[in-house]
């Protein structure tokens, strides 16, 4: 595999994904370029249909999977926006749908991939072991297995992001996006480093879930201890061998941790300005900005707003 067989997946993707996945939204918010010193583009992907940015990986997916998926069914795992947005392409395309979660899954996200009509699998564990779990069992049943990260037309369909990004601003100095195991910030930083290589990429984790981070410093990946976050979309270990660790190798530009106090004042800045319920995944990647505001000061940024998907409750507390 090499970058630029990544982006051609990522342009037919582009093209082959619509309508059933929405051009989202990239406009400036003057409440937060105020206030951070920037100029401060928000990425919409909490406007897609399922919630999240997944919809663009899961989507193309299904797409290349083909009818012989429709005989099988798929099998995949998720922390719960991946789960929503391949339950969604399955039920659009006639595919059956098995979703595995970890039982520590936030319940909002559980039903809402059960609404979708995709059969759910509660495993005790961590987000890792019920990836495995999938992935033995559509081994053994003879069914497409389908990454949340771990696949080149996932990674594809995250992609997108980045084409849009390039058609939508005829200039960024760098794009902030909030990681968990790096499919969307390899697809979308694979886009713009052929598309607009001058965008710095900057990755951003939540101090209690940093896998893929440690994983880039230490050369390969490794066991990472983590703690809750806020951030469940971005929580969980990296599968062993995935492909978004080389990829992420050669697009990322600059990393940087957050606390959870920080992700939970993000939140709460984006409901200010925008009037908008977003994800602590979501709040990830403007906290990153927050923290780095200094070095950008004056010049043109994009935040990425990767998902709405969070409990009312859980909202509340973190912004209260």
């Amino acid at each position: 595999m090499t970058t630029p067989s990544l982006f051609d997946r990522i342009l037919l993707a582009h093209a082959a994904i619509r309508p059933q996945v929405a051009v989202t939204p990239l406009e400036r918010s003057n409440a937060l370029s105020a206030a951070i010193g920037c100029d401060v583009m928000l990425k919409s992907e909490h406007l897609q249909p399922t919630g999240s940015f997944k919809i663009r990986g899961a989507t193309n997916k299904i797409r290349v999977l083909g009818d012989a998926a429709r005989d099988t069914g798929v099998i995949t795992a998720s922390t719960g926006n991946h789960g929503q947005a391949v339950a969604r392409a399955g039920a659009i395309e006639g595919v059956p749908i098995t979703v595995y979660v970890a039982a520590s899954t936030a319940a909002s996200k559980m039903e809402a991939i059960r609404g979708w009509g995709a059969e759910l699998v509660v495993l005790d564990g961590n987000p890792l072991h019920a990836e495995l779990e999938a992935r033995r069992r559509a081994a053994q049943d003879n069914k497409p297995y389908i990454s949340p990260y771990n696949d080149l037309d996932v990674v594809a369909g995250q992609g997108t992001l980045g084409v849009e990004l390039a058609e939508q601003a005829a200039q960024l100095d760098a794009v902030f996006i909030s990681v968990g195991c790096g499919g969307l910030i390899g697809g979308t930083g694979s886009a713009l480093k052929h598309l607009r290589p001058e965008t710095r990429v900057v990755g951003v984790w939540p101090e209690n879930s940093p896998c893929l981070l440690r994983a880039l410093e230490a050369g390969s990946i490794i066991d990472v201890p983590e703690s809750p976050t806020l951030s469940d979309g971005t929580a969980g270990a990296v599968e062993p061998g995935s492909i978004t660790f080389p990829i992420c190798q050669s697009v990322i530009d600059q990393t940087v941790t957050v606390t959870e106090s920080q992700i939970a004042a993000a939140m709460r800045h984006i409901a200010a300005a925008e009037r908008w319920i977003v994800e602590g995944a979501a709040g990830v990647a403007l906290a990153g900005l927050v923290k780095l505001a200094h070095e950008y000061q004056g010049r043109k940024v994009a935040v990425v707003l990767c998902g709405r998907n969070i409990a009312l409750e859980t909202f509340l507390n973190a912004v209260g």
